[in-house]
């Protein structure tokens, strides 16, 4: 790709032959090895998300997210209920794939495929799923899918600059970190700070190969421990 010159000879941008909309994610299943991403349905994971969020005993888990926590099964199948009605966010839910158990869920959202830019978030993982395979590969299916399925340019990560484990995991699955943006909104009657993180597709390759070779089986031992640690990008 050049920059295309205007009448003066200034640069005015990267000329982007033969770009095309991307499709909208459509609500199908990602099927992975240790995870399945699969459209969020209120009737088929209710019970499975709320015993998994009620061993989050303190309620942490919701701190930096505008919605929960929720006290009773009713309130969590009215969100759910919203959730499943929405196009953006588009919600599914993540399941553990030898049991078929609901764990968390996360969305796609700020979808915009006239120019290839996607967000994921929403993210919520119960404590049954946070620092396991199964959220690694949930992550990387959800990546794979906007940028090897659906020809996204840009695949976006933001959070509250205060929550320093999603901006630890932003990291390690791969973002790069492109600022923070003051003031961004308020929730829960707080401000937010919003940190901005994104992959390109142009470092996808790279990072894609990092994932397959953690999330392969012979990454393993028996007790599920990891030989050597995912690396997403050459330092």
């Amino acid at each position: 790709m050049s920059h295309r010159i205007n009448a003066l000879g200034q640069p005015i941008g990267l000329d982007i032959e033969g770009w095309v909309s991307c499709p909208r994610p459509p609500k199908t299943a990602m099927l992975g090895t240790w995870a399945h991403v699969v459209p969020l349905s209120r009737a088929t994971h209710l019970d499975a998300l709320f015993d998994a969020f009620a061993t989050d005993e303190t309620g942490q888990m919701w701190t930096y997210l505008p919605n929960g926590p929720f006290e009773d099964r009713e309130s969590l199948s009215a969100f759910l209920d919203s959730a499943e009605a929405s196009a953006d966010p588009l919600f599914y839910a993540i399941l553990e794939a030898d049991s078929g158990r609901a764990l968390g869920f996360a969305s796609y959202l700020r979808i915009d495929p006239a120019v290839g830019v996607i967000e994921v978030g929403f993210i919520v993982m119960s404590p049954l799923l946070q620092k396991t395979r199964i959220a690694t590969d949930a992550m990387y299916l959800m990546m794979s899918h906007v940028f090897d399925d659906l020809g996204y340019r840009r695949f976006e990560w933001k959070c509250d600059n205060l929550n320093g484990p999603s901006k630890r995991a932003a990291r390690r699955y791969g973002f790069h970190f492109d600022g923070m943006f003051p003031q961004a909104t308020i929730y829960k009657g707080r401000n937010r700070d919003t940190a901005w993180f994104s992959i390109l597709d142009k470092d996808w390759p790279e990072i894609r190969g990092g994932f397959q070779a953690w999330l392969d089986p012979g990454n393993f031992d028996e007790d599920g421990i990891q030989k050597s640690s995912l690396v997403t990008r050459k330092s």
